[in-house]
């Protein structure tokens, strides 16, 4: 593994509200996620397996369905194969990248949209159900993502979502000796007072462990880009003395069965 291939993608800006700074977050995560894109399936075996939380969840009909954060569209291809042919299904991304592979795997059936989460280009009360799976916590205001999601689907509608609490990625912050270049992952209680606030007249959020295991550092690193983990600063090099520390620090969490990597999961699942 190089230097280089350790860096994940940029976390989002933290306490910056003004409009240069949010630009410069979205065009640095569309570029990193769209870099990303053509190796995403085959890295994204922990994200994967989170949709299936969701997938149980799911309502036996839906006529107008939202994937928000579809990435390379494998669950919004699975919602289009659930809900049919009378269903108008959207897949939504920031990164023009991820809908370009989403396109070349699923095709022109689904209506991919190229656009952020805090303003969603859908009228107001049409959706029957929005989903997304280890987007949102990309956001850098929860509550907007949250109202957007409440003024498009319509009273009754759900949304599912799968979310990442603090703990996540503990190893990996151990192992870097970088716990604050990870991101900043918020809890629960932030999520049902956002949720609240938004609009839901009901919601449940449960949480829980999902540990995944791999054989060496780079593929831990190679599996965490898609949740939004970084262990270098903008414009920071990791050297080949980093990443040996860091791989001797992760080899004392080794496991019979490989390298832990941890995901607090928090599953939304909100009533419009």
């Amino acid at each position: 593994m190089t230097a280089q291939a350790s860096h994940a993608v940029d976390a989002r800006p933290g306490d910056e509200h003004n409009d240069h700074g949010n630009r410069d977050w979205r065009a640095r995560v569309a570029h990193a996620f769209s870099r990303a894109a053509p190796h995403y399936h085959e890295r994204a075996r922990a994200q994967q397996a989170m949709a299936e939380r969701l997938i149980a969840r799911l309502p036996d009909r839906a006529g107008a369905v939202l994937d928000l954060g579809c990435g390379p569209g494998d669950l919004t291809a699975e919602l289009a194969r659930r809900y049919g042919d009378g269903a108008t299904i959207h897949g939504l991304d920031l990164a023009p990248g991820m809908l370009t592979e989403a396109r070349c795997r699923h095709g022109e059936g689904i209506d991919w949209l190229c656009a952020d989460a805090a303003d969603l280009p859908l009228p107001s009360g049409r959706l029957d159900l929005a989903v997304s799976n280890l987007a949102i916590q990309w956001c850098p205001d929860l509550g907007t993502v949250l109202a957007e999601l409440a003024r498009v689907i319509r009273p009754g509608g759900r949304a599912l979502i799968n979310t990442l609490a603090p703990g996540t990625l503990s190893e990996v912050g151990q192992a870097w000796q970088r716990p604050g270049a990870l991101l900043d992952f918020r809890d629960a209680g932030h999520h049902r007072r956002a949720a609240h606030e938004a609009g839901f007249r009901r919601g449940e959020v449960t949480e829980r462990i999902e540990r995944f295991h791999y054989p060496d550092l780079s593929a831990v690193m190679a599996s965490i880009k898609g949740v939004g983990a970084q262990v270098a600063r903008d414009g920071a090099r990791l050297s080949r003395t980093d990443v040996a520390r860091a791989a001797r620090r992760y080899e004392a969490l080794r496991t019979e069965d490989g390298l832990p990597v941890s995901y607090h999961l928090l599953t939304l699942d909100l009533e419009r």
